[in-house]
């Protein structure tokens, strides 16, 4: 399983669109009045501001090359103010084997860039846009993720590693060899390096396996 697009809600269009486009430079793929769809290495990343309700915001991250995390960090920093969490503005996750390192975006989604040393391939030269590979994470919050865990099963995208699915903890679903993950949780989890907890808000997913993963506006989530 792979995100070949994530659709995500904001009330910030104009600012996401300036951030992302102008000062970050990932490439337009099509626009309009109310909506803009960026390239996000082989996945697509889309932002849309029709009949949203409240501030929506999210956690999601994107792949980089393995041996560009150094560079990535300092283009970042030329860029945006990175968020610190413990007094460190990077982190290394050993079970995954990945340094990432996090920053807000305008609408105040906690954006993560990853470098997973198992599993991404080396680049070459200085880092650039064209360094993020894909949409990595996409945290997936819904009111009860057994429930809806085994919607997600149904439809072939398995827990890693198969253990259980759980209420109380983060379900990384997805293919561990792959590093592409929607991260199920309940509402009321801290997101690490802000002062975010979860909360649901309306979303699509769609996959390389077809599959289409939907929060409509009534909190329910559906799996074609």
């Amino acid at each position: 399983m792979e995100i070949k697009r994530l659709t995500l809600q904001t009330n910030t269009i104009k600012e996401m669109r300036e951030f992302y486009v102008d000062m970050f430079g990932f490439p337009l793929i099509i626009e309009d009045e109310n909506s803009f769809r960026i390239g996000i290495g082989s996945s697509e990343l889309e932002f849309a501001s029709e009949n949203v309700e409240g501030h929506p915001y999210y956690h999601f991250a994107f792949n980089i090359f393995a041996n560009k995390f150094e560079e990535a960090k300092s283009w970042v920093k030329e860029r945006v103010q990175l968020n610190v969490w413990d007094g460190e503005d990077e982190v290394y996750f050993s079970h995954f084997q990945a340094h990432a390192l996090y920053f807000y975006d305008p609408a105040g989604n906690i954006v993560e860039f990853i470098a997973r040393h198992t599993i991404s391939e080396n680049g070459e030269g200085p880092f650039s846009i064209e360094g993020v590979l894909n949409i990595s994470e996409i945290g997936l919050t819904v009111a009860n993720a057994i429930s809806d865990g085994e919607k997600l099963i149904a439809a072939g995208i398995n827990k890693r590693d198969n253990s259980p699915l759980s209420s109380t903890s983060l379900n990384f679903m997805g293919e561990k060899s792959k590093g592409i993950f929607i991260i199920l949780n309940q509402p009321g989890r801290d997101w690490i390096f802000s002062d975010k907890i979860s909360a649901i808000y309306p979303m699509e997913i769609i996959t390389t396996g077809n599959s289409k993963i939907v929060v409509n506006s009534e909190h329910i989530l559906k799996v074609y």
